[in-house]
């Protein structure tokens, strides 16, 4: 008999994968989702006993029982579940998480669009009708979301398939597979982007905010002046800071791409640090630090910025996007520093590249682009921190 799934009548099927494995699935809805409940497999259970597996199983969903909520499936020997197998790759891997919050990220995100549907089932019987339901109700509402769902069901199903788990092939495969039954995200997604200031307007804001005092303003400056992340500033130390050389040193775990980054600090930016510089540094003390000596948080630079811009609800800002109109955020200075690099200077797409840490996406580039052009850059931040301050 060929791959695919052949029914004995209200709700038992025999699955047959590629792999020549075949087994017993029992379908059934209930709460207004399908569900499916594996019965052993063919042919170590027979055709009967299959069928006495589904009619118990009936006769739970009469009584408004869940079969597999029943179904003990959370002992440790034996236990082969999708739930089971998230759990031991989310615990593999949180080792390596510079994030504590990215294990709770996973699970809440498993827990919300992804137990429900196959949380127990055993990960062999696992199918791609299983992947369609899972994916089709977010994949067009919410398409990031649901390629990231995906890629995670991935990981587990290999990380399964590692354990000797399951012996056929990874349903959330994208390639050549749900490729074929699902556009692609770059499709349906629309570009999120941060609402940002239009560069010509960045010294009249930088005037303003430079009559604002605190440690969120000073931060939100040194932010804009080395064209970085906010993470990356917020949880800066003063031990990445070479003041001598006018090098900040960000390392590999605070940085999206993970490799190591060399910000040219302009005069500019190191007259910010200068200004926030204890008498006494302390080298593992952060830089920009909250009370109690914790990074300070993304929130207080928020506020910084909607303070600048006053509170009232329903007013015109006064620092907003020159496309869409919104309030400007942090993050958005970015994308200010970059369009100014590339429409008010004649410095190389490379070099402006390079200062925002972004990674190279031709992999043959990539391969010889070895050098992180700091001396390049240096000139490029100079620039950039004169443009800053030219209305104070």
């Amino acid at each position: 008999m060929k791959p695919g799934r052949y029914s004995d009548g209200a709700g038992l099927y025999l699955v047959i994968r590629s792999s020549g494995h075949k087994g017993w699935v029992f379908r059934y809805a209930m709460s207004g989702r399908r569900r499916d409940i594996g019965l052993g497999a063919f042919p170590d259970v027979r055709l009967s006993d299959a069928r006495i597996s589904a009619e118990k199983a009936r006769a739970q969903i009469r009584e408004g029982i869940d079969p597999l909520a029943a179904k003990n499936v959370h002992v440790e020997d034996g236990d082969h579940s999708f739930r089971k197998a998230a759990a031991d790759l989310i615990a593999d891997r949180a080792i390596g998480w510079s994030n504590p919050k990215h294990a709770a990220q996973w699970t809440s995100t498993l827990e919300a669009h992804v137990y429900p549907v196959i949380g127990d089932i055993d990960v062999e019987d696992i199918t791609t009708d299983h992947l369609l339901d899972i994916l089709r109700p977010i994949w067009a509402k919410t398409p990031e979301t649901g390629s990231r769902v995906r890629g995670r069901i991935e990981a587990i199903m290999d990380g399964a398939r590692a354990r000797g788990w399951r012996t056929s092939d990874n349903p959330a495969r994208w390639k050549g597979h749900l490729a074929t039954r699902l556009p692609p995200p770059s499709r349906v997604r629309a570009t999120v982007h941060h609402p940002s200031l239009p560069w010509q307007q960045i010294p009249a804001f930088f005037a303003d905010l430079r009559k604002r005092e605190g440690y969120s303003a000073r931060s939100l400056e040194f932010t804009i002046l080395a064209a970085c992340r906010s993470g990356e500033a917020r949880g800066m130390k003063w031990s990445e800071v070479d003041l001598k050389k006018a090098i900040w040193t960000i390392p590999p775990e605070r940085m999206k791409t993970r490799r190591w980054h060399r910000v040219p600090l302009s005069d500019e930016a190191l007259q910010v640090l200068t200004a926030v510089r204890p008498d006494n540094i302390v080298l593992d003390h952060h830089v920009f630090a909250a009370p109690g000596g914790k990074p300070q948080s993304l929130m207080a630079m928020l506020e910084t910025v909607r303070r600048m811009n006053g509170k009232k609800s329903g007013h015109e800002p006064i620092w907003k996007d020159g496309l869409t109109g919104e309030p400007i955020v942090p993050h958005g200075f970015r994308s200010s520093f970059r369009d100014w690099a590339s429409e008010a200077t004649p410095y190389a797409r490379e070099v402006a590249e390079a200062a925002l840490a972004h990674t190279v996406d031709n992999k043959v580039e990539a391969a010889y682009a070895r050098s992180d052009l700091l001396d390049l850059r240096r000139p490029l931040m100079d620039d950039w921190g004169k443009w800053c301050i030219s209305k104070l």
